[in-house]
């Protein structure tokens, strides 16, 4: 057996659903070729084989990278000073109506270059690397024009082609109103579904379609006609639901067999059913749940009931949720939220994968994509315990060290 690569002395959490805690294998070895795994198990049974390159881990654990997969990575300007209004008193809605919130960071977005929204999002990126990132899903939302949208696209396709991570996109044209369509919405509705949705399509930029479901933002029937435009194209969909009120987001995702319904903080049980019956991943976001002070928990007890796979991200953006680590995303899931580290770190792999519809990465079995953490740790339940201790030795993207 030829190999690029052994890994050797190291033990494994594969996050693979084998019956053991973390799919665990204690004393183990993984053997890459071509970028995927060739074989892994335990170091004693390892294959005859021939690698061109050893690197032995002192004994350390290796996971799958981990996988964020709900960001708004790319967008221009700073928040901070709405940051202060909301610790001062003042409610997200009504800084969103007084149009601070998405439409701030919409100014700030058109009015800089490619360049300088690359530059901008490297730096918050570095921070998802240094958890652990292997793979990283980036919105778009705050140009709310055909240019302005089609750039942020167009940046984060760059970052997965430059920066050292695997990048799935999503269009979010229905994330607000830009203010030149208040006195119309309904002609922005238009354009964003008929105008600028087909034009990121046909220029490659688009991987799946999102949209934000709440009374602030889009209607399920507004949400429905993006929804249709995307499965006439051929896109998978995604949904901000439920995060504010219960406006039927879930049940919506399920209607259009969402590959996820996002914070769902306010979903029903009903909601809930619709989404075990669909398959919907939930993808649990508690930076957002923290930083906005919310008092009502996504209901992770019905999820569990009803057997609805739970991911877990960071929602890095500049408003709600300005986290950019990994890790500091899964110790709030397990303090909020009361997953358990088992859940949380497959939120972050195996079931992150699922929501992003990859087949090819999340957990560490032969023939999935050799994308890799080491840790400096000595149990996997120390990457939900520890919140802003560096624990990450070196990640692997195609069976390529990056330390």
């Amino acid at each position: 057996m030829k190999a690029d690569l052994l890994i050797t002395d190291c033990r494994l959490a594969t996050m693979a659903e084998s019956g053991e805690p973390y799919g665990a294998i204690e004393d183990a070895a993984v053997l890459i070729a071509g970028g995927r795994i060739l074989w892994t198990g335990p170091r004693a049974d390892l294959p005859p084989h021939q690698a061109a390159r050893t690197d032995r881990l002192d004994g350390r654990w290796v996971t799958p990278g981990l996988i964020d997969c709900h960001t708004h990575l790319v967008f221009g300007g700073d928040r901070s000073g709405e940051f202060e209004q909301r610790l001062g008193g003042a409610a997200y809605e009504d800084i969103a109506r007084a149009g601070g919130g998405i439409v701030s960071t919409m100014t700030a977005t058109r009015a800089a270059s490619e360049d300088a929204l690359y530059a901008a999002a490297l730096t918050r990126l570095a921070g998802l690397k240094a958890s652990g990132v292997t793979t990283v899903e980036i919105k778009s939302g705050y140009g709310l024009d055909h240019d302005g949208e089609l750039k942020m696209l167009r940046v984060a396709r760059r970052l997965g082609a430059e920066a050292g991570v695997r990048v799935r996109t999503s269009y979010l044209g229905l994330h607000a109103v830009p203010p030149e369509h208040r006195a119309d919405r309904a002609a922005y509705v238009n354009k964003a579904v008929d105008e600028i949705l087909p034009a990121a399509h046909a220029e490659g930029l688009v991987d799946a379609v999102d949209a934000y479901c709440e009374p602030i933002a889009f209607s399920t029937d507004e949400v429905a006609r993006l929804f249709d435009k995307a499965r006439a194209l051929g896109l998978p969909v995604k949904l901000h639901a439920d995060q504010l009120s219960d406006g039927g987001g879930a049940a919506l995702a399920a209607r259009y067999n969402a590959l996820s319904a996002d914070h769902i903080e306010h979903t029903t049980e009903a909601g809930v059913q619709a989404m075990a019956q669909a398959g919907v991943v939930a993808v649990l976001l508690p930076g957002a749940y923290l930083m906005l002070r919310e008092t009502t928990p996504p209901p992770v007890d019905l999820l569990r009931r009803h057997r609805v796979a739970m991911a877990v991200a960071t929602d890095c953006n500049p408003g709600t949720s300005p986290v950019a680590s990994m890790t500091a995303a899964l110790n709030l899931a397990c303090v909020q939220f009361r997953l358990t580290p088992e859940e949380a770190l497959a939120g972050a792999t195996r079931v992150a994968a699922k929501a992003l519809g990859l087949a090819d990465v999340g957990v560490i079995v032969p023939g999935m994509a050799a994308d890799l953490a080491v840790w400096d740790i000595e149990r996997p339940a120390e990457l939900c315990y520890w919140l802003g201790k560096p624990l990450l030795h070196a990640r692997y993207l195609a069976g390529v060290a990056d330390r």
